[in-house]
């Protein structure tokens, strides 16, 4: 069954992490587990909170280019020995350094990683603007391209 990318999305928002790679200076890929606190929009953007001190941000900050990778629950299929849901998503991330864009995407389960909240020193958000998903439930596998409008 072919997926739309409002069924992807609504899937992402039952997947609390994900691992979101970015490529090192030298090159090589790096990846880190991170909390989407459920909020993936149906346009197909997703945020995440870090600080600036990460290396996913050096690396955002020299190139943009990023892939996230979910795992989705094994659900029914899974039981029966099909694998579950797997989504990859090929985005441009983008560091947002503004508090205003921190409240709008604060939640307070992040006050467990941050304990200031939106206050917290060198606080950064990450939007990641998806290019192209692909995603694999069981057997059936598919591709949703964003418009160029969108991504």
């Amino acid at each position: 069954m072919t997926k739309s990318l409002h069924d992807i999305s609504d899937a992402m928002k039952d997947i609390d992490f994900c691992m979101l790679v970015s490529r090192a200076a030298d090159g090589s890929l790096g990846g880190r587990p991170m909390s989407n606190n459920r909020q993936v929009a149906y346009e197909g953007t997703s945020w995440f909170f870090t600080l600036d001190n990460a290396r996913s941000v050096d690396d955002i900050s020299r190139d943009p280019s990023v892939g996230l990778t979910y795992q989705g629950k094994a659900g029914l299929k899974g039981l029966v020995g099909a694998p579950g849901l797997f989504v990859h998503v090929e985005g441009e991330a983008k560091l947002i350094r503004d508090k205003a864009a921190f409240l709008e995407h604060w939640n307070p389960d992040l006050e467990r990683w941050f304990s200031e909240g939106a206050d917290t020193p060198g606080l950064v958000l990450i939007e990641v603007q998806a290019k192209r998903i692909h995603y694999w439930e069981g057997e059936a596998e598919g591709e949703v391209r964003l418009p160029a409008s969108a991504g």
